[in-house]
């Protein structure tokens, strides 16, 4: 595997999956509102002032929905949504309501707290200086954003598609649609960009067939100004269970947790042998399971709570049974992807139909 380009390949998809990381997506202009009138720009300009950008001082509420086609929502009734804050210099804020309870988090520059009402336990992890830029980014994050877009050009056509107003700021349209040539569910990914911070502002990824986005992660609020320092100072709620780390301080339990889970993941990364197949938007990673298909289920089967619990049962509701040279299986489709896993434990993963998962499974050793 050619680790520079595989790292690329996922940096690419990485950059618009971490405008969702960064919760910065907003609300399209209303029916009828005309586009903002902003100066022209190119994508090469545009990408390169996102990747060069710092996240000033704002608040902001932001929603999150998705229609993937699944059988079960990934998300609370489709949605989910949390308040974010940022002081402009590395210290942040965000709260998740959920129906019974609010998760906080809190970075004050110096450590990150997290504190689950639910439990009323409180994380703290002590990381030192604040997180710099380069730490976040890279050391020269604009050479990065040219690279991403250099390779991510090789699939696609990327260009500047307009003006819009995201949460009443105005925003650069910026798509990214796969050449006609490659086979993928996607038809095309949409991110607005503030026209004055270079913040992205709005996410859409768009699936063939699709009128409404698969996903969408957007602002619904968002005020960019100097805000309350109190927002980011944290004290412990009374009574709370306060759980402390510190970098590498092996010594704590929490930290031989995170550790031993860690080594496990890797361990278990390893033991798949996970490879990636074909190029661009017909990319599928691929890897084989540490035994077959059937000895997994009757585990599952075993470990099922309650009686009536039917491992094979289950997996037949939301998948098809399919076949061919390779073998039989079972393929799981979404409005964005598609998973084939064979009765030997091969599995095949990518944002493709499911006749590439077949051409590339005979690859997965």
């Amino acid at each position: 595997m050619n680790t520079k380009r595989t790292a690329l390949a996922v940096a690419g998809a990485g950059v618009l999956a971490g405008v969702i990381g960064l919760g910065v997506l907003a609300m399209p202009a209303g029916a009828d509102e005309p586009p903002p009138v902003l100066p022209q720009i190119s994508a090469d300009q545009l990408v390169e002032s996102v990747a060069t950008a710092k996240v000033p001082a704002l608040a902001g509420k932001v929603t999150a929905s998705e229609n993937l086609g699944l059988p079960m929502k990934l998300l609370p009734e489709g949605t989910g949504s949390a308040s974010v804050w940022s002081d402009g210099q590395n210290r942040y804020r965000a709260t998740l309501p959920s129906r019974t309870s609010e998760k906080t988090f809190v970075e004050d520059g110096g450590t990150l707290w997290s504190w689950d009402s639910q439990s009323n336990t409180v994380s703290k992890f002590v990381h030192g200086d604040a997180v710099t830029k380069e730490k976040l980014a890279g050391s020269d994050p604009a050479t990065l954003g040219k690279d991403l877009l250099n390779l991510v050009r090789q699939y696609s056509d990327v260009k500047v598609d307009g003006t819009a107003r995201v949460a009443t700021r105005p925003a650069y349209e910026l798509v990214v649609t796969p050449k006609p040539t490659e086979r993928t569910l996607l038809r095309e990914i949409r991110v607005a960009v503030d026209s004055e911070t270079r913040l992205p502002l709005r996410l859409q990824v768009l699936a063939n067939g699709q009128s409404e986005p698969a996903v969408k992660v957007e602002f619904t609020e968002l005020t960019v100004g100097p805000q309350n320092a109190d927002l980011f100072k944290f004290t412990p709620p009374q009574g709370a269970t306060v759980k402390e780390r510190k970098e590498g301080d092996s010594s704590d339990k929490g930290a031989r947790g995170d550790a031993d889970m860690r080594k496990g993941m890797g361990n278990l990364l390893s033991n798949l042998k996970l490879q990636t197949i074909g190029e661009g938007w017909d990319t599928v990673l691929g890897a084989k399971l540490p035994g077959d298909l059937n000895g997994m289920l009757g585990q599952m089967q075993g470990n099922g709570r309650g009686k009536g619990f039917d491992a094979n049962a289950l997996l037949k509701s939301f998948a098809k049974e399919v076949s061919g040279s390779w073998g039989s299986g079972y393929v799981f489709s979404t409005k964005v992807g598609t998973a084939l896993v064979t009765t030997d434990g091969r599995v095949a993963v990518g944002a493709v139909p499911e006749q590439v998962l077949t051409e590339a499974i005979g690859q997965v050793k």
